[in-house]
This record gives structure tokens, C-alpha cells and sequence, in this order.
């Protein structure tokens, strides 16, 4: 099996939304997408991109991604933030997220980041032992809070 960590560009966005659509089923949160295949990628590659990604390939097909923006700290500067890190249910424990989440990393070091911040859903046991291999530091004073529009 051919396994490729790449940039995303943009005829991967419908892939990209099979991923997003298997993970908020996995979330339990199925009927919560709201976002199409076509404003996915306006956000990602059109006038002014809100987000990048990495894509993992097996055989050529896409089965996972790492995707983030830039956020700003007043206190850290430019951080990146990991909006999702999600690969196929069929591949899960091939490694494949071990290599999108550290070519993220890597992405933020060579750019000047100062960090990576993001969520991971109490429940997820298996998410949250990965993330402590990589002496991940989870907050317990802070909470979640959203406002819709």
C-alpha cells in the first residue's frame, strides 16, 4: 500500500467531506453539518483562504486529513489551531494519524507558529491517549463557549 501525507488542494475538498460527514457521525453530531463540498473550498482556496489541511493517501485515495487555521493569542502570538484531525474508520491504527498530526506540527515550527491548540471530546479515550504521547497539556479551568450567527 502507496501512503502519501500531502498539502490539500482543491479537488480534494469533496473527499475531504466524506471525512468531515464520517466524522460527526462518529461525534454523534450527523445532522450538524451545515457546510457544502463548494463552500468548503471557497474558505480553503478561494480569494481569501481561511484554513489549510493535510491530506493522507492510501493507494490514491484520500482516507484522512489534518485540518487548521491561524488563531492569535494575545499572550503566544500566531498559534495554529487543529480544527480536525480525522482518518477513515478502515484505516484507523494504520499510523496515518500520527503522520498528519506531525506534518501538522511541522507546518507550524517552519512557519513561525508558537503552538497548536485544539478540542478533543471527553468520551474519546483513544484520541486523548494519542494526544498524550505528544505531551499534550488538556485544561480543565477552561470552557467551551460558542455563539451561532
Amino acid at each position: 500500500m502507496e501512503l502519501i501525507i500531502r498539502k490539500a488542494q482543491l479537488q480534494d475538498c469533496s473527499a475531504m467531506m466524506d471525512l468531515i460527514k464520517e466524522l460527526a457521525i462518529f461525534e454523534k453530531a450527523g445532522d450538524q453539518v451545515m457546510i457544502t463540498a463548494e463552500q468548503l473550498a471557497e474558505d480553503g482556496f478561494g480569494e481569501n483562504p481561511v484554513w489549510g489541511a493535510f491530506v493522507a493517501q492510501a493507494d490514491g485515495a484520500i482516507v484522512g486529513m489534518s485540518l487548521y487555521y491561524t488563531r492569535y493569542s494575545t499572550w503566544k502570538g500566531r498559534r495554529l489551531y487543529l480544527e480536525d484531525l480525522v482518518v477513515t474508520e478502515k484505516m484507523r491504527g494504520t499510523g496515518l494519524g500520527k503522520l498528519l498530526f506531525e506534518a501538522t506540527i511541522d507546518y507550524g515550527r517552519q512557519n513561525g507558529f508558537s503552538g497548536m491548540v485544539f478540542q478533543v471530546l471527553e468520551w474519546n479515550k483513544n484520541a486523548i491517549e494519542f494526544y498524550k504521547k505528544y505531551q499534550s497539556k488538556f485544561d480543565d479551568e477552561w470552557l467551551n463557549v460558542s455563539v451561532e450567527f
